[in-house]
């Protein structure tokens, strides 16, 4: 999800606790952010093989209510709301007019006249302008951003802390599925879900209650190896598992099916903002395509990199580091549909010199849980 800056940044709401486990800070979507607080490596594998605590209070949510909810938001996103039932979620791009994504966001169904839509954090304000520019009917859009706060906890040992936690049983909760109840920390929504491709659960919390939910947390949570994890193996683990940043995998001038998320497309909705420029382009076919690939050389391919032929520039970089899980240089990046198969040999001029890479299969690593599973 998207990274660009601001000149002055706001904090996350456990900023101390952040300073008190010893975070090395950074800016990520206009905020200031944890990047790392052990390393990145040791964080990441707290992850894959333990238990580790992200602090993603900087994500936008936005409650959307009223008789004409639903049909409002099924018009905005282009996945299909019909696909849920109340306790679930859907993930889905938003489109402009031109097939040009908006944002990616996780739409939240409580019942048929009440929704939560969670957003990215730089794309707040341009997201609720453009969904209130949007709105007809009887629907009531409002803000809550700055009254939520958002823990993942994420990692195989995840769900028996959870459950210990919040004193409830999580055993029948599967993906992309969410419940909601009152703690002693206030009204908490429990949503299994995350950035990691391990199992894992996000926490939705009143702003004001969640020092003392993440003090819970660790208090229980040294039994469980439970560790602070960083927006640095937050990038490491997401990219292992092909999950797409906004900024960098989309923008207004990617669509969905370019960048591989033509599953989030309900084609046979009679509706949607994009529904005329996506049916053109799946009828003409994509012209670039996003492709995972592995260097060859040393080097770490970064965003923005060319991606050659020999001396013709086929594509350029998206994202790109070094695989923890793999040892090895992994990336993604936009190529020329004719030079998009799996095995073709390519090259990323890093610094004036052409370093070897191949496109290979994605998702680089297959977790606990691998990105095709979000598939609803």
């Amino acid at each position: 999800m998207s990274d660009s800056n601001s000149v002055s940044s706001k904090t996350l709401p456990l900023h101390e606790r952040h300073q008190a486990c010893g975070a090395h800070f950074g800016t990520f979507g206009g905020w200031t952010v944890p990047l790392y607080y052990t390393s990145i490596l040791e964080e990441h594998e707290a992850v894959r093989t333990g238990t580790g605590i992200f602090d993603v209070s900087h994500m936008g949510e936005f409650d959307v209510e009223g008789k004409d909810a639903g049909k409002v938001i099924n018009r905005w996103i282009t996945n299909d709301l019909s696909k849920i039932s109340p306790g679930q979620a859907i993930y889905s791009p938003v489109c402009f007019e031109n097939g040009g994504i908006v944002d990616d966001v996780i739409v939240y169904l409580f019942h048929p006249e009440k929704f939560m839509i969670v957003v990215n954090a730089s794309n707040i304000e341009k997201d609720f302008n453009w969904f209130r520019s949007h709105l007809v009917g009887e629907v009531k859009l409002t803000d809550q951003s700055s009254q939520i706060a958002l823990l993942a906890i994420q990692g195989p040992k995840s769900r028996d802390l959870m459950a210990q936690v919040l004193s409830i049983d999580l055993s029948g909760l599967s993906y992309y599925h969410f419940t909601s109840l009152e703690s002693r920390f206030g009204s908490i929504t429990v949503s299994a879900t995350g950035y990691t491709g391990e199992e894992g659960f996000e926490l939705f919390c009143p702003v004001g209650q969640v020092k003392q939910l993440w003090d819970e947390l660790f208090r229980i949570g040294n039994s469980f190896g439970l560790k602070p994890v960083g927006f640095g193996a937050r990038d490491t683990l997401r990219l292992e598992v092909k999950n797409l940043l906004y900024g960098h995998e989309m923008s207004a001038e990617t669509t969905p099916l370019e960048a591989g998320l033509g599953w989030t497309i309900g084609w046979t909705k009679e509706e949607f903002i994009g529904k005329t420029a996506l049916v053109a382009q799946r009828e003409k076919g994509i012209s670039k395509k996003l492709v995972g690939f592995e260097l060859l050389d040393r080097g770490i391919a970064r965003e923005g990199y060319a991606i050659k032929i020999g001396s013709q520039v086929i594509g350029q970089v998206t994202s790109g580091t070094f695989s923890p899980s793999l040892k090895k240089n992994i990336s993604l990046g936009y190529v020329d549909v004719m030079h998009s198969k799996i095995g073709q040999e390519i090259s990323i001029e890093i610094r004036g010199r052409n370093t070897r890479a191949q496109i290979i299969k994605t998702p680089f690593y297959q977790g606990g849980r691998s990105a095709k599973q979000v598939k609803i």
